[in-house]
């Protein structure tokens, strides 16, 4: 009887699972016969800042800021400011020494990301006034640009959209397992979801960094008012709840580097599971009541995006757990319910793999590493997301804080595109 009843209700939260995530297997079909929106040649090239929070970053944020000010976009409309928050190494100075106007920031209060960038913008804007960026990109100390990237995303904001996410790669995705299972799940955002919101005309995400906002919306804003864990995904379902639709532009491509040591991990992705909790305690309400507004899908995809997985996944794994444990005390049916739940565990995994292997297969030249690294690490990627299920159940009843996670992969934009490069500069010798 127990072991019935527990495959059951694996049987309903699979069920769930299936109704509230189906439409993004629909997405990945989609990537599959639309090729990714393109934007027209732009009529103006606009003024752009870059908007950077920096904390302990002396090994990474020379390369960022020589990235950004080597753009094929006019160098005379770009300009790049630093808050090196609450900083004990040599960040400010080396952000300044490669090109960028640093202001430092010091409040052990105040902490996390969210601030800094309130901070920044409150700065530049008493400086250079509100109106004098047309847009602001917001970027991390450990990415690199593409050369043509701001050119790009000028087109995006020319052709009228005033939010604007673009393609995330990974500096490091051979790294190791933990590297490259965040790396392939990126890749997935961009290509199999912001990608096809984009194609089908919904409302992207913004992801943590890489993205650019329009002056029209800073200044509605009052600068950065975002300041929950996850102030990106806080943003994001502001902006949907706005009714805006943020953009994608997979033309314009960074890449950023991914945590390899699991303790640098586990804290991360424990402030992003209490950061989805804390943005679904504030929008939820709002969230419901979008479902009926002129933004629905929009609302039931940021809704899906931020809560369903990690309550349905932490109450399977309550209830097998539990259930495991009555049958070994009460001796009813244990190998029985241990079955059922291994085959719960099976089945994920099985859909985890093939996530990857079609993100992979998708992306295969995109992704910098051997050949046998790409397949092996296909294999690991249900393991990493497994991970999930303890940080997750860490998170519910841990107070969470921010905390710095270590950057030290000092490559150039010059040896991540070494092919890309080469292509490019012979274009120019010929021209």
């Amino acid at each position: 009887m127990i072991e019935t009843i527990i495959r059951y209700i694996n049987y309903f939260v699979c069920l769930l699972f299936i109704i509230c995530y189906s439409y993004q297997f629909f997405y990945i079909f989609v990537s599959f016969f639309r090729r990714p929106v393109k934007f027209k040649k732009a009529e103006q090239n606009k003024r752009y800042a870059f908007m950077i929070a920096a904390r302990n970053e002396e090994a990474v944020i020379s390369n960022l800021v020589k990235s950004i000010l080597q753009q094929t976009y006019p160098s005379e409309l770009i300009d790049v400011y630093v808050v090196a928050d609450n900083c004990t190494d040599n960040t400010a100075a080396v952000a300044t020494e490669a090109g960028a106007t640093v202001y430092e920031r010091f409040n052990k209060e105040l902490v996390g990301k969210g601030y800094a960038l309130d901070f920044l913008f409150t700065k530049v804007q008493e400086m250079c006034g509100e109106e004098y960026y047309d847009g602001y990109f917001i970027f991390d100390a450990d990415n690199l640009l593409d050369k043509r990237y701001v050119a790009e995303m000028n087109k995006a904001l020319s052709a009228g959209h005033k939010i604007i996410t673009s393609y995330r790669n990974s500096k490091n995705y051979g790294a190791n397992w933990i590297s490259a299972g965040y790396a392939l799940w990126f890749l997935r955002e961009a290509k199999h979801l912001n990608n096809v919101r984009m194609i089908l005309g919904t409302s992207c995400a913004v992801s943590g960094t890489g993205y650019l906002v329009s002056n029209e919306i800073i200044r509605r804003n009052k600068g950065w008012k975002f300041f929950l864990l996850t102030e990106d995904i806080e943003f994001s379902i502001d902006s949907v709840l706005h009714n805006d639709k943020i953009a994608y532009c997979h033309a314009a491509k960074y890449y950023d580097e991914q945590p390899t040591s699991f303790v640098s991990s586990w804290h991360q992705r424990m402030r992003w599971t209490k950061g989805y909790m804390q943005v679904f305690k504030k929008y939820g309400k709002k969230l419901v009541q979008g479902l009926f507004g002129v933004n629905a899908f929009s609302c039931f995809d940021m809704s899906m995006a931020i809560m369903p997985a990690t309550i349905l996944t932490l109450f399977s794994f309550f209830v097998n757990l539990v259930t495991i444990i009555v049958s070994l005390v009460t001796g009813s049916e244990p190998l029985g319910v241990l079955k059922s739940a291994l085959e719960s565990v099976f089945n994920s995994s099985l859909m985890m793999f093939g996530v990857g292997v079609v993100t992979t297969l998708a992306e295969w030249k995109e992704i910098r590493c051997p050949w046998w690294q790409k397949l092996l690490y296909m294999l690991t990627f249900p393991i990493f997301m497994f991970t999930y299920v303890p940080i997750a159940i860490t998170a519910v009843f841990t107070k969470v804080e921010w905390k710095q996670i270590k950057h030290s992969d000092s490559k150039s934009i010059e040896e991540m595109e070494k092919k890309n490069f080469k292509k490019a500069s012979k274009k120019e010798v010929k021209k």
